[in-house]
């Protein structure tokens, strides 16, 4: 079993995944315009180039992503809550690289240092609106 964690934008979906492959060095493997769909389902215009489906590989990890309007997903105009997307290394100076690099330009929830059960710990909210927590777990294989 695998279980991907699949994150809703509101048409920044294309720039949120080029930007995580980027920084957590992940290659897009999907990404399907809804213009691209059947001519019958109706996307408005402004909707054409927003992704419908994305897959972003990182490793043996995955993270799926896409582009909602209100009328699909009521409420995605408003802050997320109730999850974080979670990374976890060995290695504590590329957990503070991944930390300030998907902090850039949005907002730090508990900065980027050592806690009681972590040699670096810090959370965030990317400039996407997706909540993160960063961690780092000597015990982890490199």
């Amino acid at each position: 079993m695998k279980i991907v964690t699949s994150l809703s934008f509101r048409g920044q979906c294309r720039e949120a995944f080029e930007f995580y492959a980027r920084v957590l060095g992940g290659e897009i493997t999907a990404a399907m315009p809804y213009g691209d769909g059947p001519p019958d389902m109706g996307v408005p215009e402004h909707m054409k180039d927003w992704l419908m489906h994305g897959w972003l590989q990182i490793g043996d990890q995955a993270i799926m992503g896409a582009d909602m309007d209100v009328q699909w997903a009521p409420g995605i105009d408003k802050p997320k809550n109730g999850f974080d997307v979670t990374l976890h290394t060995h290695d504590v100076a590329e957990a503070r690289r991944w930390f300030d690099a998907l902090s850039e330009g949005g907002k730090v929830v508990m900065p980027f240092g050592e806690s009681f059960w972590s040699p670096g710990f810090g959370s965030l909210i990317d400039r996407f609106g997706i909540p993160w927590m960063i961690n780092t777990n000597p015990d982890l294989p490199a």
